[in-house]
Parts: structure tokens; sequence; C-alpha cells
């Protein structure tokens, strides 16, 4: 009797946590409609606002160069105002797909929310109320993370591979679903690689990872942000930099989450 108590208890469980992720899969579709429903609001003001000259990054970064006595392409740019779609179904899938990646970003903090009300139950009062915090953090993080892509990578991207030509007998002329992709992957790549923090927090609780384990590793780690930078990047030294800092920032960060976590395990356990 006890035995199908426990069967049941566990089956409820499970029907718990299949409404918590029906609920956050409703949001992304919500987000996903309403931006469909606004695809040319949402392409012409954000997703392909880096083709405009007059883009905030491409100002400020002109007169920096200017204030330092520098000549800067930044301050005389032009950009082809055409993309190519080379297939029937590329503007209706493209636009299908994007509102998407863009609905599960905005959906995020929402998602979080659910988790931790699934979570919730199994915390003691002070970790409930701590959890409130965790939810500010994330979706802090996923802002800056946000905000970085947007105004830095993906700018800088755009600027060097419109600029980038091995020789004039080859033209710069996009597809618009390549182009529109570089600027969604860019904003989900970033934006997840700002979770770290909470990432390593989960997994230092789990016990799968140390302090000591990410100091060791710090050398190995280095490596891998540089590969990281490179790839959300365009391939030139000083945005592969301007990327790795605060990954560098994010994961040294990490290792001081990793130990408070420690600290307060043993406490708990003295």
């Amino acid at each position: 009797m006890g035995e199908q108590n426990k069967e049941m208890s566990f089956l409820d469980h499970l029907e718990e946590l299949r409404w918590h992720l029906v609920r956050s899969t409703v949001c992304i579709l919500v987000f996903t409609i309403v931006l469909f429903v606004y695809q040319k609001e949402v392409y012409n003001q954000f997703l392909l606002a880096h083709l405009n000259p007059e883009f905030s990054t491409y100002k400020w970064f002109c007169e920096a160069f200017t204030k330092i006595g520098i000549d800067s392409s930044f301050c005389n740019l032009s950009f082809s105002s055409k993309l190519q779609s080379l297939a029937p179904t590329n503007q209706l899938m493209n636009a299908v797909w994007s509102s998407f990646i863009l609905g599960a970003i905005l959906s995020f903090p929402y998602i979080i929310w659910e988790m931790m009300k699934f979570i919730m139950p199994g915390l003691t009062p002070k970790e409930r109320q701590k959890s409130r915090g965790f939810i500010i953090i994330s979706t802090l993080l996923l802002i800056i993370g946000l905000l970085f892509s947007y105004y830095v990578i993906a700018p800088m991207s755009v600027y060097f591979f419109y600029n980038y030509q091995i020789t004039d007998v080859i033209v710069n002329n996009f597809q618009f679903d390549s182009y529109i992709g570089l600027i969604t992957n860019t904003l989900l790549g970033v934006s997840i690689v700002f979770e770290l923090p909470l990432v390593v927090y989960f997994l230092t609780k789990l016990g799968l990872i140390t302090p000591e384990f990410l100091k060791k590793y710090r050398k190995h780690s280095l490596v891998l942000v540089l590969i990281v930078a490179a790839v959300i990047t365009p391939p030139d030294v000083a945005s592969q930099i301007i990327v790795a800092i605060p990954i560098l920032i994010l994961y040294e960060i990490s290792i001081v989450v990793s130990k408070v976590i420690v600290k307060k395990q043993k406490k708990q356990e003295l």
C-alpha cells in the first residue's frame, strides 16, 4: 500500500513538472506569435538595425577614435541596403524561426520562475527566500548578455563581414537568412554564456564541480573562452579580446560563487 502511495506521489510529481513545462512552452509560443505578428517592426527596428550607419555603437566608436586622434572607418560607414532571399519559403520560415528564438529569450525569466516553483516545495524557508534573488540575478545576467551582444558583438560582426573582401572581383551580396541567423545566434549564444555563474552554482550544489576544479582548469578554460570568442565574433583579435574579457570575468565570479556554496555546505555538515 505504502509503495502504491509512493508511486502515486511520484506520478503526481511528474504531472506537476509536465504542467510547468506546458506553461513555459505556452509563454514561448505567446511571445513567438506576438513577434511574428509584428515581424516588420521587429526586423526593421531590431534585427536589421545594425545596417544603419547611424547605429549608436558605430557613432560611439567614431567619436571615441576621433577623440584620441585616430581616423576610423566607423565615421563613414555604408552598408548595402538590400539582402537576398533565394527561395520562395525563405522569408516565411526565417520570420517563424527568428520569432521563436527571440520568444524563447524573452520567456527565459518566466521559465526560470516556473522551474523555481517546481523546486520550491523541496527547499527550506531560507532557500525559498533566496530563490527570488536567483530569479532576479538570472534575469539581470540575461539582460546584460543581450545588451552586450546587441550593442557590441553584433555591430562589430556586421562591420567586419561587410568590410572584409579578398579581392575587388568578389562582391559581398549576402543572403538575408544568413544575416538574420548571425544576429539571432549571437543574441542567443552570448545570453547563454552570461548565465555561467548560475550554471556553476547548480553544478556546485550537486557536487559535480568544486572551486579547486575551476582553479585547476583555469588555463584550459582560457583557451576554451578564446575558442568560444572566435566562434561568436569576427576573426580579428580586437573583437575576440572584447568578447573574451567579460567571459573571463564571469569565470572568476563563478569561482567565487562555487567557494561560497562549498563553505555553506561545510558549515551545514558541522
